[in-house]
């Protein structure tokens, strides 16, 4: 049998005092002395109450409505309209939001100048904040100012979480290149401070290691153009490639094409795993073979997760990624 939640009247029976107060110490609201604040604290704590999120928002006057926040690592905040990951974490999270009649807030934070942005969103969130990309250091910043915080990336052990497996995911990617001939496995990574993209050099370097191949890898910078520049210096660096693990579709696509430009064949002569499964998977020529990152299940969850109430510390809810073949991988 299923444990009653704990309501605002059960918190002002349990210490005491009236509704009112009990719900003006659990939104932190003036007009309730130390002692009183003390017991409704001490009720919360043995009830285990977790306030209703979208009825506290009403109670205190803040707009119903999710944060999102990104943290850009392009020349600006324009690339994240372009990318496909941020479109798809807007697609799980608005059907969520829309059956409680509650908002979404986007907001781009540039990686030099976030430490007084992080600050402004997170002291006045609304609902909560979801961070779809955010460096460790940072979502502990979000964290520490408004609880009401999930990571969809890699994030620090304090802040809760809704984690893909980049590692698994790019080991396996690497495996799969090597199951079907390949011996010369080549890598294009993401930004050097991007969670997902560490998580996902880890588990190529992991692959590699295991299959006693060579490390040859270049970095990109999860766009299009950064994707053809690096398969463009791994292509002069290593004439001999014959297979390349793209830690982001949109950067798989620009690889496919400096491949094509250079006048070799993508599967018959260089074979390619992106990740992500986006809309830019299936725009390649020939489509992209590809690890799918479960972004709109992600993000629902996550979205969910803040409805529900305030995530314990350290909450951790982790998805698979799973091979999608197409055909830029040899048979």
């Amino acid at each position: 049998m299923s444990r009653v939640r704990p309501t605002i009247e059960d918190v002002a029976r349990a210490a005491g005092v009236s509704r009112a107060t009990a719900s003006r110490v659990i939104n932190n609201a003036p007009g309730a002395s130390g002692p009183l604040r003390a017991r409704v604290s001490a009720a919360v704590a043995e009830l285990g109450y977790q306030p209703n999120e979208t009825a506290r928002a009403l109670a205190s006057g803040r707009q119903r409505a999710v944060d999102v926040v990104a943290v850009t690592y392009g020349p600006g905040p324009g690339w994240l309209a372009t990318h496909p990951y941020f479109s798809r974490v807007l697609a799980g999270m608005m059907p969520v939001l829309e059956r409680v009649d509650a908002q979404l807030r986007l907001h781009a934070v540039g990686l030099r100048s976030s430490a007084a942005a992080i600050d402004e969103i997170a002291d006045n969130a609304g609902l909560g904040v979801v961070l779809a990309d955010i460096t460790p250091a940072l979502a502990v910043r979000v964290h520490r100012r408004c609880r009401r915080t999930v990571s969809l990336v890699p994030t620090a052990p304090s802040v809760p979480g809704v984690e893909a497996d980049n590692i698994g995911g790019a080991y396996a990617a690497v495996n799969e290149l090597h199951q079907r001939g390949c011996r010369r496995i080549a890598a294009i990574h993401g930004p050097a401070a991007n969670p997902c993209a560490i998580d996902r050099r880890t588990g190529y370097r992991q692959a590699v290691d295991a299959l006693g191949l060579a490390e040859l890898s270049a970095d990109g910078d999860f766009r299009r153009e950064g994707g053809y520049h690096a398969a463009q210096r791994l292509l002069e660096q290593h004439p001999d490639i014959d297979a390349m693990f793209i830690a982001c579709d949109l950067m798989a696509a620009g690889a496919i094409q400096a491949i094509t430009a250079s006048g070799r064949r993508v599967p018959h002569d260089i074979s390619i795993i992106g990740f992500d499964d986006s809309i830019a998977a299936v725009c390649t020529n020939p489509p992209l073979t590809t690890m799918r990152l479960p972004v709109e299940d992600m993000a629902a969850a996550a979205t969910r997760l803040l409805l529900e109430g305030t995530p314990s510390a350290g909450y951790r809810q982790r998805f698979p990624v799973d091979l999608v073949v197409r055909d830029s991988t040899c048979r």
